[in-house]
């Protein structure tokens, strides 16, 4: 059970009761303290949707005084349980669903100081205070300012990241293309090959040409099925590439046509209808 009506939560967990407080936003960010079975913190920021680069609706909760993904806490501000000594590294992700009104979350490998993998009755736990403080953040009035601090802090690097991926994928594309045709090519000439031997056989039947016919490994008849396979293989492989080029070209187009609106937004000091504040 959480109460998500106050800063404050409590938040029933398999290791007692944790007792989560939010600070007041700072930088786009929203650091819980823990107290009561835990001790520690928990950093709270928005960020991309993790199938959708360009659209910032998700929310990401890090076991620590910092964003994981771009800082690492030291391990003596790592949250850990009353009593114990260990810290615990980790992050939850909350994401509106494709499928429903219901939100997603996907967890980061959960772990010690050490790097050594929690127990199940720990991971438990750590998801649970995880999902609470991720969860009451995603409930505040100034969510939009959140999620628009993450989307002006990342931008940058997710266009040099989007970038880099389109090219990749382009580049795939065009050698899965190539390696279709050739195999077609090979395919067109290795089939031609075997009737031609065939036909001969049918003239002349030897033992030889026989053992040319057959299906074998390392045959001319089973190069002719791997080819057979490959040409389709390589052609679905280069549209692939080429979605998911389109794709990140589409992101990259999305992230800057939001730059710039944010930066008129930013010229005019729009506040966000849910507040009063602005950005």
């Amino acid at each position: 059970m959480t109460s998500m009506t106050s800063p404050s939560l409590t938040i029933e967990t398999p290791a007692g009761t944790v007792r989560a407080t939010a600070g007041p936003r700072q930088a786009g960010a929203v650091v819980f303290e823990l107290g009561g079975a835990m001790h520690g913190s928990v950093h709270v920021t928005g960020t991309q949707h993790p199938h959708y680069w360009d659209q910032f609706t998700a929310v990401r909760a890090c076991l620590g005084p910092v964003d994981a993904y771009e800082t690492t806490a030291p391990d003596d501000a790592l949250p850990r349980f009353a009593h114990r000594n260990s810290g615990y590294h980790g992050s939850l992700t909350r994401y509106p669903s494709d499928y429903g009104d219901y939100p997603q979350e996907s967890v980061y490998p959960l772990s010690t100081a050490a790097g050594n993998e929690p127990s199940p009755r720990t991971v438990a736990t750590l998801t649970a205070v995880l999902r609470a403080c991720a969860d009451h953040v995603a409930q505040r009035d100034d969510l939009p300012l959140i999620l628009d601090a993450s989307r002006l802090r990342k931008t940058p690097g997710l266009l040099r990241f989007l970038n880099w991926a389109a090219a990749h994928t382009d580049a795939d594309a065009v050698r899965c293309a190539a390696e279709s045709q050739a195999a077609h090519r090979e395919l067109k000439a290795a089939v031609a090959f075997w009737w031609t031997i065939a036909r001969l056989f049918t003239a002349h039947p030897h033992p030889v040409l026989l053992l040319m016919l057959a299906d074998y490994r390392g045959s001319l008849a089973r190069d002719i099925h791997i080819l057979m396979w490959k040409a389709p293989y390589y052609a679905n492989a280069a549209a692939e590439q080429r979605a998911r080029t389109d794709k990140y070209r589409g992101e990259v187009a999305s992230l800057r046509a939001q730059q710039q609106r944010g930066r008129t937004r930013r010229r005019g000091a729009q506040a966000y209808p849910e507040t009063k504040e602005k950005v």
